[in-house]
């Protein structure tokens, strides 16, 4: 269930199937987002394709009718009608194309139509509508309009964008699952009766040996844990995206003071960068002594290449300047992140509030909690965003507590000058994910998960920053073990009904499990799910959904998903 290793299957295959010789690569701007998740553009020349482009890009594109073409395209409207414009005026002398999803037969009929100078050898459908963050995470790779609203409803584009993602993602890696769902959620319903029916109408596509039981897709909706998105972030990976930001596998720095020019925008990909494959999962502190160690051992090479007195010299430094160079690349690179990330944690006081955030994530003392983020809030120091953090996390924990005070808090955020539509996002947080609307034990407060807690409260937590476990843990693993509550998370039939098959096992343990979060996923969630993998010693859990979030990209779904013109506060 390797999601990077399927993307890389079907480049392969892709460049492969059209023979030797030099080739063209086009795509749009999402099929773009895939590729350079898996290759680099360096690394993908070496397959002979001379050159990557855009399809809208005709008319800055030279006639070359020595190459290959190979397109790579969702089958979009928009792209059916620019490659028909293509064909009909060809630059290149063959075309191979492939889709990232299935393709109607309509369009087919419209390209060989189109195809007058008879140039297209060859039309495939590779399943590769989906963008992988890890081996063990991806999200889908498609517009959509809001998830979630008012109403609870998800319109069907939505649903459909969505579910062919989805299915591209199981055709990819060979999957034919049962489906379970959150059963409170007509969104969730709603995507799995859609998942369902497009898995029953290309059955054919799906008719592929199952060498052991059949793998779960588990659907679960975002509303369930509103926490984990809001917690600032201490391993690598998840910090750089809290903080800075990963789009594509890029890291835009050009707002960090004293950057070199060449380092406002680097890319942080783990599989062409070792130094952030090793530390993906790291703490801040062990990527600091990491790095440490590379520039140490930088400076001793560097050392070594400043002695070129014999011919023999000048031959081991031709040798090996390209490693030495690739090696200055990737420690300037990550010294100049790290350095950013030092320098907002130091300015913006984030340790003091990610104390405080785990305290209220993970205890319940009230009292406390309040007087702290009390003087927090009150603190010209910390950021806004910060403030509105801490409160967000304090509403939702103590919504029902008797003594909150939640209008307090509003009150203070005003008289830090925070705006209407953050101060309306409060009442708005609580209406997306408060108790009446989610269904789960968040907090802990079964008899069950009480007795977990306070015996990890006996054992002491390694780091007082990284206490919080994610929601979907737990759920995951009682998947697993065949315990996860049938009236809570259904089966959906093969019929397109709900409710559990009559067939099935009631403690049926999947081999294999696919948790796609409507509303999209953390960096802390797949780490939560690396870290299962690795006690099962495999991978067999995939976490996956419509976004990877950070608080700032999460607080914009829920604006989304609710009026803006809702007015003030005027209480709970």
């Amino acid at each position: 269930m390797n999601s990077v290793q399927g993307i890389r299957q079907y480049v392969d295959k892709m460049i492969q199937n059209s023979g030797p010789g030099m080739k063209i690569l086009l795509m749009d701007q999402k099929t773009t987002a895939v590729v350079s998740s898996v290759y680099a553009q360096s690394e993908i020349m070496q397959k002979e394709v001379y050159l990557c482009d855009r399809l809208d890009n005709f008319k800055n594109r030279d006639q070359l009718r020595h190459l290959k073409c190979l397109t790579f395209l969702r089958p979009t409207d928009e792209n059916i009608h620019l490659l028909c414009t293509e064909l009909r005026m060809p630059l290149y002398g063959q075309y191979f194309l492939h889709w990232a999803n299935i393709i109607s037969k309509a369009d087919v009929k419209r390209l060989a139509e189109a195809d007058e100078h008879e140039v297209v050898r060859e039309i495939n459908e590779f399943f590769a509508d989906y963008i992988p963050i890890n081996p063990h995470s991806f999200i889908t790779n498609i517009p959509h309009g809001p998830i979630f609203s008012e109403v609870d409803l998800m319109d069907d584009k939505t649903a459909h964008c969505v579910g062919m993602a989805l299915m591209s993602f199981l055709l990819s890696v060979k999957k034919f699952p049962l489906i379970r769902y959150t059963d409170w959620s007509l969104p969730c319903q709603k995507l799995a009766d859609k998942v369902q029916n497009l898995m029953n109408k290309e059955s054919n596509l799906f008719d592929f040996p199952q060498r052991q039981g059949k793998p779960v897709l588990l659907i679960l909706d975002r509303r369930d844990d509103c926490v984990t998105p809001l917690l600032n972030q201490w391993t690598y990976q998840a910090m750089v995206h809290e903080l800075l930001t990963i789009k594509n596998h890029r890291v835009n720095l050009a707002n960090a003071p004293d950057i070199p020019k060449d380092f406002q925008e680097v890319v942080l990909s783990p599989e062409h960068d070792t130094f952030f494959a090793d530390n993906l999962y790291a703490d801040f502190g062990t990527v600091g002594q990491s790095l440490r160690q590379l520039v140490e051992r930088f400076q001793e090479k560097a050392k070594s290449h400043q002695k070129v007195e014999s011919i023999e010299d000048m031959k081991n430094f031709i040798e090996h300047y390209p490693h030495f160079k690739q090696m200055s690349g990737t420690v300037s690179k990550h010294v100049a992140v790290v350095g950013e990330l030092a320098r907002l944690n130091e300015q913006h006081n984030l340790l003091e509030i990610s104390e405080l955030e785990q305290e209220i994530s993970c205890h319940s003392n009230h009292s406390q909690n309040l007087q702290r983020l009390k003087q927090i809030v009150a603190n010209p120091k910390v950021r806004d965003i910060d403030a509105l953090r801490l409160v967000l996390l304090y509403s939702l924990r103590y919504e029902t507590h008797s003594n909150n005070d939640i209008m307090g808090l509003v009150t203070k955020l005003k008289g830090r000058g925070t705006s209407e539509e953050n101060i309306a996002l409060v009442r708005s947080f609580l209406k997306f994910g408060g108790v009446k609307k989610r269904k789960s034990d968040l907090f802990g407060s079964d008899p069950v998960a009480v007795t977990k807690r306070f015996i990890k409260g006996l054992q002491g937590v390694e780091n007082i920053y990284t206490q919080h476990t994610p929601w979907i843990k737990g759920i995951i693993e009682d998947t697993l073990k065949g315990r996860l509550k049938e009236s809570q998370f259904p089966y959906f039939n093969y019929n397109g009904q709900r409710g559990q098959p009559a067939t099935m096992d009631p403690n049926y343990r999947p081999p294999e499990v696919i948790v796609f979060i409507l509303g999209g996923i953390t960096y802390e969630e797949a780490l939560a799910v690396h870290n299962i993998n690795r006690t099962e010693n495999r991978l067999c859990v995939v976490v996956a959904g419509t976004a990877m979030h950070n608080m700032k990209s999460f607080i914009e779904e829920i604006k989304d998903s609710f009026s803006r013109k809702q007015g003030g506060f005027d209480g709970i």
